[in-house]
């Protein structure tokens, strides 16, 4: 047991948080454990647009090189940021409990904007699936791009004429930032795997896999493995408007998805109730569905308009 789990992460303070949680949860169960800090492309290029930077894997692709060269035994991701298809030769190892999946609005004082959708504001995100619910919802305020980090992002608040942005409530929550004046989005639909974290590893590293298996959590790595087939199947990555939500009650589990255009005008939603047992394929069997009933029409427009 005298091996050290070396522990990939970004260099984020939300990131760092994450990965002292699997720190933490390693050493509970007898395992010894550091942290390696790797920088990463997202974290270097603030300004440029997530989308526009040929985004899948963004946050993930320097980790994943470190495990692949050896320089790390396991990497800690968000789980929304980790593409669907993982690079060859890495396996998810565990995911954790699932944090709260909803989406926040950090106003900058008054919210009577909200109650109104004739109002007029000035929101800032740079996800553009926030930016076209916000716009299904709100067609009249203007969308403001936002990048950097949790901290920096928050700053921006105070220092533009911004009415307010749009966060995600677990990563503000984790390191206790959350203000006390945010405002929960419930009728927002949250991006494929929200509040979950995932663990990483080699394929044939069972050390590490064996290591990882007693704080993995079944209801959350089926929730957010029916999400992601959903964007899978709809060829979504961060520049398509895909959200995504499997939860389970009781016995039964629920899913509603849906896909935006880009100016949030038309909408496609799906919803489903399965019992949790047979809901396997349920994110591919959702997303074929929304195909059929005006989501292709959706995506190819997007497709167009990208081209």
């Amino acid at each position: 047991m005298n091996k050290i789990i070396k522990i990939g992460t970004r260099e984020s303070q939300l990131a760092v948080w994450q990965a002292t949680q699997v720190k933490d949860l390693l050493a509970q169960h007898g395992y010894n454990s550091e942290l390696v800090l790797i920088k990463s492309e997202g974290d270097a290029d603030l300004v440029t647009p997530l989308y526009e930077i040929g985004v899948q894997g963004i946050f993930t692709k320097a980790l994943d090189i470190a495990l692949l060269n050896d320089q790390i035994d396991i990497a800690v991701h968000s789980m929304k940021d980790v593409p669907t298809q993982m690079a060859q030769g890495i396996v998810q190892a565990a995911v954790l409990p699932r944090a709260s999946y909803s989406d926040l609005l950090v106003p900058k004082g008054d919210t009577a904007f909200l109650n109104d959708i004739n109002s007029s504001a000035i929101i800032a995100t740079s996800s553009i699936r926030r930016k076209a619910q916000w716009l299904n919802r709100f067609p009249h305020h203007q969308m403001e791009n936002l990048r950097g980090n949790v901290n920096t992002r928050l700053r921006k608040i105070k220092e533009k004429n911004w009415d307010g942005a749009i966060f995600a409530a677990a990563g503000l929550e984790r390191i206790e930032l959350r203000p006390d004046n945010a405002v929960e989005l419930d009728w927002m639909l949250p991006a494929p795997a929200q509040g979950a974290i995932i663990v990483v590893c080699k394929e044939n590293d069972t050390y590490s896999y064996e290591a990882c298996q007693p704080f993995h959590d079944e209801d959350t790595a089926l929730c957010t493995a029916i999400e992601r087939d959903f964007l899978r199947m709809l060829l979504g990555g961060c520049s398509t408007p895909i959200s995504a939500l499997a939860t389970i009650d009781g016995e039964q589990l629920y899913f509603n998805g849906n896909i935006l255009s880009l100016d949030g005008r038309k909408k496609v939603e799906v919803d489903k109730w399965v019992p949790a047992l047979n809901a396997k394929n349920l994110g591919t069997i959702a997303a074929e569905e929304l195909l059929k009933n005006g989501g292709k029409e959706i995506m190819e427009s997007i497709r167009n308009a990208q081209h």
